[in-house]
């Protein structure tokens, strides 16, 4: 453990990336893993979601879902778990500190996984369902808020997506690993549901382990008032692989002067600590020209549209356009595993770009693509099967081009945008939103695609285009500002783009030129508007 705590600079990013990685790799396969489970026969049986036939040693046993809605409810109930989850440790993670928090998610993770895969009935089964959700919630609501708070600046988008890759990564084992088991005995086995399931305790075991050898936020220990802990992570995590920790005057001076922007930032928020609650976050009781409550409203539905953009519906009826394309059982099920290992190759794109591009830009060709993509996939179906490579094809690049751009943004942006006071709650929204997006569309898909078929997709399609002006309009760049500048960029009346962006400027440039802190001059702004206010009445 000695070794690790000495760690500095690359070398300690390298094991933090390694350590939120291993989280996200859980998340993405625990998201996966149900996606198998729901097509072995005897989990079928044992939960009476339908019967199970014989197709010949080609195809194996394939199971007919009678009971649609059992099915979807069994899915849908864990985003049920993961919205009480985020809720809770958002509360958790203000007052008790990251770390800690996300031990008590994997916790709950670990109890629900071992209840998931010992099920014996649909009321067991819904019952773990919620509770491996609310330890989900728990890391959901967390890990990008750890993450983000120890990673510079510049840099802060990169890193999370590229724990976005390890998420997809969790995807792809949980797909090769339940197709892998369907050729074990006859396909019927016990082995092929409750395997998979008990497998995601191994990733969060290491995940806990891997948390011994961490550093807690210096942004949250700057908020609880252990200044001296704060400034050592952040000599540790701003030295570079050549710098001496204990003599660098140059790191000496950029790490305190981050922690000065971070304490004056707090004191701000301090003067604002009405706003603590869900409630006053929510309705923005109490956070002044911080803004909160537009926040809350911009974490939420990137989070929805997220969903909405289709991309869960696609990756679910890929066999079904392959199968409609003339593809058989099983080569359209290597069809759809090979699409998430494209799916995962195409996030790295985004790992490179994110920065440099912006997050703005990401959304918005992801929006204009994805939607043509989606309009494409819907047009002449009844050509699919003529045009079978090419339906395929479009497959292949709708969940590329999603993968290289709406897939992180959405969980990056909500952990940027918050005051340190209320960060986590603030990422918590976000996973709220994301849990009734997801919660939402997994109980619909079943029934959209039953009653109007492929035109599901241009639903999709529809809210793609829908989020271009959305983006547009409401949506500030965040990428290359620090955590400590949102509070300027929030500090406008104004919830346009354009407007914030030229207040923006102005507060930065009145900084410049006065020498004043963040702290000294949103209270300045405060008292202009007000007085202007007073002018005009």
């Amino acid at each position: 453990m000695a070794p690790l705590k000495s760690l500095s600079g690359r070398r300690l990013y390298r094991w933090i990336n390694f350590s939120a990685g291993l989280a996200i790799f859980f998340f993405g396969y625990d998201q996966g893993m149900m996606g198998g489970v729901n097509t072995s026969p005897d989990y079928v049986r044992v939960m009476g979601l339908g019967t199970s036939s014989y197709e010949g040693s080609s195809e194996g046993y394939v199971v007919n879902i009678t009971e649609p809605t059992k099915q979807g409810g069994i899915v849908s109930i864990y985003y049920l778990g993961t919205l009480i989850g985020c809720v809770i440790a958002g509360s958790l993670g203000d007052r008790m500190g990251r770390l800690k928090t996300m031990y008590i998610g994997c916790l709950w993770i670990m109890f629900g996984a071992a209840l998931q895969c010992s099920a014996q009935n649909l009321a067991w089964m819904l019952c773990a369902r919620v509770i491996n959700g609310i330890g989900t919630g728990f890391l959901n609501a967390i890990v990008p808020v750890w993450r983000a708070e120890v990673a510079t600046h510049t840099s802060r988008g990169a890193f999370i997506s590229l724990e976005f890759t390890l998420n997809i990564l969790g995807v792809v084992v949980a797909y090769w690993l339940e197709f892998g088991l369907g050729f074990v005995g006859d396909g019927r086995s016990q082995v092929r549901w409750r395997f998979p399931i008990a497998f995601q305790i191994i990733p969060v075991i290491m995940f806990m382990v891997s948390l011994l050898w961490m550093p807690e936020s210096p942004r949250y220990l700057a908020k609880i008032g252990r200044i001296q802990e704060a400034k050592e992570v952040l000599h540790r995590l701003r030295a570079t692989d050549d710098s001496n920790i204990s003599s660098d005057e140059k790191l000496h001076h950029l790490a305190d002067q981050e922690l000065n922007d971070i304490l004056q930032v707090i004191s701000l928020e301090k003067k604002h600590a009405k706003m603590n609650s869900y409630w006053n976050m929510f309705w923005g009781i109490g956070s002044g020209d911080l803004h909160i409550a537009r926040r809350v409203q911009l974490s939420i539905w990137l989070q929805i549209v997220q969903e909405w953009v289709g991309i869960a519906a696609i990756t679910v009826y890929a066999p079904t356009i392959f199968a409609e394309a003339g593809y058989g059982a099983r080569k359209a099920q290597w069809l759809s595993g090979l699409n998430d290992v494209t799916y995962m190759i195409a996030t790295l794109w985004n790992v490179l770009l994110i920065d440099k591009w912006g997050r703005r830009v990401g959304l918005w060709w992801g929006a204009i693509l994805a939607g043509a993509f989606a309009r494409l996939l819907k047009d002449h179906p009844d050509k699919a099967a003529q045009y079978g490579g090419a339906a395929a094809f479009f497959v292949f690049l709708y969940t590329a081009v999603f993968g290289a751009t709406w897939l992180a943004i959405p969980w990056v942006y909500p952990t940027e945008i918050y005051p340190l006071e209320v960060r986590a709650k603030g990422n918590a929204w976000g996973v709220v939103g994301w849990s009734i997006g997801n919660g939402w569309l997994t109980l619909l898909n079943p029934i959209m695609f039953n009653r109007i078929g492929e035109n599901t997709l241009h639903i999709f399609g529809a809210v793609n285009f829908l989020t271009i002006p959305m983006v547009w309009a409401l949506y500030p760049e965040t990428a290359n500002r620090t955590l400590e500048e949102m509070d300027l960029l929030f500090a406008s009346k104004s919830p346009f783009v354009w407007d914030e962006e030229k207040n923006f400027r102005r507060l930065k440039s009145e900084m410049e030129a006065s020498g004043k802190g963040i702290e000294e001059v949103v209270e300045g702004a405060e008292v202009n508007e007000v007085l202007n206010e007073d002018l005009k009445a």
